[in-house]
């Protein structure tokens, strides 16, 4: 996929709480698909950084998480 950013359109957790490796922490719409990103391991929604309708750039952190030893 070659894109250049794209629009937060929901997050599935809110800042405290937790999840699990794996469980959908957000989705995210470009031109040609929506999909869910995924939390990479075990922790807790920390803050969220781009609200629903803001777009972000590839690479630019959307929230912080604190994870979990």
């Amino acid at each position: 996929m070659n894109m250049e950013e794209a629009t937060i359109v929901a997050w599935s957790k809110q800042p405290g709480e937790k999840f699990k490796v794996g469980d959908p922490l957000y989705a995210i719409e470009t031109e040609k698909v929506t999909m869910e990103v995924e939390a990479p391991c075990d922790g807790t929604m920390f803050e969220i950084l781009v609200e629903v309708g803001q777009d972000a750039k590839v690479g630019q952190p959307v929230c912080t998480i604190e994870a979990s030893p």
